[in-house]
């Protein structure tokens, strides 16, 4: 059987990615949170380095969804 690499980053580039996407489209962390129907300070939380893993793939799709990327992009390093 083939080994499999797994990303054991994928949250931070995740994180980074979100950050990244927002604010190239001029669109504050608040705004983002009202589009996916979340508190602001959990969206912040996110895309905060300083935070552990813990957003659901739902919450992945709605801010892919909201910023007009895929999860796919969102994903990659």
């Amino acid at each position: 059987m083939e080994n499999l690499n797994f990303d054991l980053e994928i949250y931070d580039t995740i994180r980074k990615n979100i950050k990244k996407y927002r604010k190239e489209k001029g669109m504050t962390s608040e705004v983002l949170s009202e589009l996916v129907d979340l508190s602001h300070e959990y969206v912040r939380s996110i895309e905060s380095e300083k935070s552990g893993r813990g957003f659901s793939v739902d919450t992945f799709y709605r801010i892919s969804v909201a910023l007009d990327v895929s999860m796919d992009d969102l994903a990659k390093k």
